[in-house]
């Protein structure tokens, strides 16, 4: 349908209207993010309660009070169960606690600038060598406005190479003594840090000692403690379960600065489930492979438990088994290779069917009786020997007396021919039918006549019978019994 000219002129002008409406909007949004730049332009950073707000609000008080009567044991009865997840007191303490806790460490970061800011001052090449917040607030509180450090106990607070380097530091250090005013600031800054600290391990261990009824399989796995801090860094339960198993894996990683020494050793991606115990057993090598397995089964668990499926851990107690099982396995040798030796040539006897063939044959390949007594010596008598070009070969009993034979006599052993052999030979014999043997003669010595010429294949010493015409000759008759047909040619 064609749009008349009213409508269109309607439309055009709520097209207006939207676009002034986001314009709006858009100024409203700059002009709060303006009034944020001011607001923190205009902190008075020389006062510690304009920038620590934390532990003088309502809601921060609520939760510490209603976490010291859980404690102490007045409330939060633990044998009350209630089906939804969401709908659970205890649950929603847990959730409430653990965002407090991120809140917690937020505000003692603020609270670390400032005592930073002001002790700067007096030394400046702390910072440097201190970087945990809380261990600052310690060491300068300890520290103060003293200038020979040799007469300050830190053993208490850092370790004995940290404790010599920050002592060494401090003599040399171009930092001068603070004001009784900006002293005074710092104490109140780092009294402020230890506080927000105890609270927080406060927090930290009522949670713990609820995860095994909000998440008793995952505590199970990995120890209520680690299930509370990722618990707590996910933001809850729910949203522990809704997080992939890639994602659980970095929950708490930092970042370490080394300060110039090496990152060999540093393994990265390791979060809170690197100081899961089950991961401090595993040896260095397959850690990094032990965090990922248990990682994946952390993301299972945490889904069980969200949605009340195992309340009494068996499922849990399962992974655990499973996953300290697997990582035995991966420190398991491999199965060595068994060196299999060579069989020994012709150690068995090859099967062979009987029959003349075979008989025959060991006949043939069988130890004659000469052999066997030349191989047989007898017990404290002197073998008769014989020089055989360079080598020495013995007799045996060999014309020895004791052998139980007057004689040995050698056995003449005959070669017999095979059928197909013995074929081919007798094919080549006939091939040479008429001829003589090179050896025969014509000549014939007789006591009588003397030398005389003869036919040497009428010789009787010759196999080769004489053909027809030889047996002919030329003076005989055509009436010979020797003669046979002629044709003649008739002349004309």
């Amino acid at each position: 349908m064609a749009q008349t000219l009213a409508e269109s002129f309607l439309a055009e002008l709520d097209e207006l209207s939207d676009d002034d409406h986001n314009e709006a909007e858009l100024e409203e949004d700059v002009k709060e993010e303006e009034d944020q730049l001011d607001d923190i332009e205009a902190l008075n950073y020389d006062d510690l309660t304009a920038v620590a707000k934390l532990n003088s609000s309502t809601h921060y008080k609520d939760v510490m009070q209603r976490v010291k009567d859980a404690l102490a044991g007045n409330t939060m009865d633990d044998d009350k169960v209630v089906r939804a997840l969401e709908d659970d007191p205890t649950y929603q303490l847990l959730v409430s606690c653990n965002k407090l806790a991120v809140d917690i460490d937020n505000e003692i970061v603020i609270v670390h600038n400032f005592i930073r800011d002001k002790y700067r001052l007096k030394f400046p090449e702390l910072e440097s060598l201190v970087h945990h917040p809380v261990d600052y607030a310690r060491v300068v509180q300890t520290i103060g406005n003293e200038m020979d450090l040799t007469l300050v106990n830190l053993d208490d607070i850092l370790p004995a190479a940290a404790v010599m380097v920050v002592t060494v530091t401090g003599t040399t250090t171009s930092g001068k003594p603070l004001s009784e005013d900006n002293l005074r600031k710092v104490t109140e800054g780092c009294a402020m840090a230890l506080s927000l600290d105890e609270d927080k391990k406060l927090v930290v261990q009522f949670v713990e000692s609820k995860m095994h009824n909000i998440a008793p399989n995952l505590s199970i796995a990995i120890g209520s403690e680690v299930a509370a801090k990722l618990m707590g860094v996910a933001g809850g339960l729910i949203a522990l379960s809704k997080m992939p198993a890639c994602n659980v894996q970095v929950l708490g990683a930092k970042k370490r600065s080394l300060a110039g020494m090496s990152s060999a050793t540093v393994q990265p991606h390791q979060g809170f489930i690197a100081s899961c115990p089950i991961v401090l057993q595993t040896p260095p090598a397959l850690r990094t492979k032990a965090v990922r397995l248990i990682a994946s089964k952390c993301s299972l668990l945490a889904r069980v438990d969200a949605y009340g499926q195992d309340p009494a851990g068996v499922a849990g107690q399962k992974m655990r088994d499973e996953i300290i099982r697997k990582i035995e396995k991966w420190q398991e040798p491999p199965p060595a290779k068994t060196a299999k030796p060579l069989p020994c040539p012709d150690a068995e006897a090859k099967k062979r069917r009987g029959g003349k063939r075979l008989r025959k044959m060991k006949e043939r390949y069988g130890l004659t009786d000469v052999r066997k007594a030349a191989n047989r010596i007898n017990f404290n008598q002197v073998e008769e020997e014989y020089m055989d070009g360079d080598e020495v070969m013995g007799l045996g009993l060999l014309g020895k007396e004791g052998s139980g034979r007057l004689r040995i006599v050698a056995k003449q052993q005959k070669m017999k021919l095979s059928a197909k052999t013995a074929k081919k030979v007798a094919k080549q014999q006939g091939a040479r039918g008429g001829m003589t043997s090179g050896f025969s003669s014509s000549l014939a010595f007789t006591p009588v006549q003397g030398f005389e010429l003869t036919d040497p294949s009428k010789l009787p010493g010759t196999s080769t019978l004489p053909t027809l015409d030889q047996q002919r000759s030329g003076t005989e008759s055509y009436f010979s019994n020797l003669s046979g047909f002629r044709s003649i040619r008739k002349l004309g």
